[in-house]
C-alpha cells in the first residue's frame, strides 16, 4: 500500500510527459498557423480581406477584388 503513495511512477512519468509535448506541439500549430501550403480559396479569401483593410474608394476596391478573381482563376488553372 506504501508503495502507491510515493508519487508518480516512470511509466506515469512518461504519460504526462508525452501528454505535455502533444499539447505544447498543438498549441505550436495553432499559433504558428501550420506549414500547410494556402489553397486557392484561401489566398481568395486573404486577397480580398486585404481589399477591404487598405481600399476605401469604391473604385479602388472594384479593381482590387477584381485582381484577386483573376488570381483566384489562375491558381485554379495552375492546379493548386
Amino acid at each position: 500500500m506504501r508503495a502507491s503513495q510515493r508519487g508518480l511512477s516512470a511509466f506515469g512519468l512518461l504519460v504526462v510527459l508525452a501528454l505535455a509535448m502533444a499539447a505544447g506541439y498543438y498549441a505550436y500549430k495553432g499559433i504558428s498557423g501550420g506549414d500547410d501550403a494556402p489553397t486557392c480559396k484561401g489566398a481568395f479569401t486573404a486577397c480580398m480581406q486585404k481589399c477591404r483593410r487598405t481600399t476605401t474608394e469604391a473604385p479602388a476596391a472594384q479593381a482590387c477584388q477584381e485582381a484577386c478573381q483573376r488570381d483566384q482563376a489562375a491558381c485554379e488553372r495552375g492546379g493548386k
